[in-house]
């Protein structure tokens, strides 16, 4: 049996989708561009109310969604794969202490400027100004997590693992990979190792091509 993924190129589906082909996962994608309009977003509701990206199904019918607890769980199940600390290695709490950080204090800011009217209304000023304010956010929570965190060859030590793959996938977005090279240069030369991974070159040809990183 195999595990089926809600999810869409280019988003927050992108790392699981990553984490499960480095593992050797049989999965399936149903594509899902929520930030599209209702139609794209009523997809997911069967699975995820919340009608969001991603939401995972497991073999045995269970349904887990958010980016971080899916790459958590997945690092958890697979300890073969060696994608992340196990409970018990000194480096746990950190792992997760970043794994949170990521989707509580960045991801969450993109809920908002997909659709900002969702919070200023039809203002195409207050519209403009609350994507630029929520860029500087999220540029900032990059340069905060630089400067504490203390890398390996890969974030988590000498082996690339699920927060590599959830960092290289967000450092893309907005305010994207020149400003996060600006902001975090330690980690940039990590997720440049992540781009460069053989075993995903592939995948990233597939779900995240690599044709603007302004």
């Amino acid at each position: 049996m195999s595990f089926t993924l809600y999810g869409a190129a280019g988003s927050g589906s992108v790392p699981v989708e990553a984490a499960m082909t480095l593992i050797g996962l049989d999965y399936r994608v149903i594509e899902a561009v929520t930030w599209e309009g209702e139609a794209e977003r009523e997809k997911v509701a069967a699975a995820n109310p919340m009608r969001q990206i991603p939401a995972l199904i497991t073999p045995e019918g269970d349904t887990i969604t958010e980016s971080a607890a899916i790459l958590i769980w997945l690092a958890d199940t697979y300890p073969q794969a060696r994608l992340g600390p196990a409970p018990g290695d000194p480096r746990r709490a950190q792992f997760l202490r970043w794994m949170i950080f990521i989707p509580a204090s960045i991801y969450s800011l993109f809920w908002v400027r997909d659709v900002p009217s969702r919070l200023v209304g039809d203002d195409v000023g207050a519209q403009e100004e609350l994507k630029r304010r929520t860029a500087e956010r999220i540029a900032d929570c990059w340069r905060v997590m630089d400067e504490q965190i203390t890398p390996g060859r890969f974030l988590m030590g000498d082996e690339p693992g699920v927060l590599d793959l959830y960092v290289a996938v967000a450092s893309r977005w907005t305010p994207r990979r020149a400003r996060f090279y600006a902001e975090a240069p330690r980690m940039s030369e990590i997720v440049r190792r992540v781009d460069a991974l053989p075993s995903l070159q592939q995948f990233w040809a597939k779900r995240f091509p690599f044709e603007d990183e302004a």
